[in-house]
């Protein structure tokens, strides 16, 4: 694990002394990465926003705390892991997790490019549509995985972190980060073909 490099621990001594433009310039640097995460993990757009904005005052909150055994941006991310475990246990405590609010399937961070999903490159207008639907179904499909093998998904084929950053996010040791990996990509490889009815290639 390595320590923040010289930039990096300056900035965080401002978070510590709770200067208000560093949290501000933390927001915009982290922002959309943390509410991308959360729409991932919790596939309901309000729920996202509420939770991408409650990761950061968190945040700030615990900054003092943040020792220095990774760097900041894998500390965000293993805060925002945690709060989203315990959202979606309270949202499946109430039944809410039925009907997700995906958005448009055409939006920046396409959910069809994750690695050991999707078809070979698409070409004519036909395939474009149907590399949209496709990418729909992955994403819901993605929704439905239980959080454990959710949250490795998204992490190592979306967000592409490294298996070290997984493990420090999330507590794992590199090999159970990868047999989950590999179970996860296996279980979402077999809801897609499902419910396309043909093996993805």
């Amino acid at each position: 694990m390595s320590a923040p490099d010289p930039d990096e621990q300056r900035f965080i001594e401002r978070l510590v002394a709770r200067d208000e433009r560093a949290f501000n310039e933390l927001v915009e640097l982290y922002g959309d990465r943390v509410y991308r995460l959360m729409f991932r993990m919790l596939a309901r757009k309000n729920e996202a926003e509420d939770m991408a904005q409650e990761v950061f005052v968190q945040v700030f909150k615990a900054i003092d705390q943040f020792r220095g055994d990774a760097k900041l941006g894998t500390w965000i991310y293993r805060v925002a892991v945690n709060l989203c475990k315990n959202r979606g246990k309270y949202l499946a405590r109430r039944h809410s997790q039925a009907e997700d609010e995906l958005e448009p399937i055409a939006e920046r961070f396409a959910l069809g490019q994750a690695k050991g999903v999707t078809s070979s490159e698409l070409a004519g207008p036909d395939q474009i549509v149907l590399g949209y639907q496709v990418e729909v179904i992955v994403k819901r499909c993605i929704a439905e995985l239980d959080p454990e093998f959710r949250e490795v998904v998204v992490l190592r084929d979306i967000e592409d972190l490294t298996y070290d950053e997984i493990g420090e996010i999330t507590g794992l040791a590199e090999g159970t980060v990868k047999s989950r990996l590999h179970r996860a990509r296996a279980m979402l490889k077999e809801k897609v073909e499902s419910i396309l009815g043909e093996k993805i290639r």
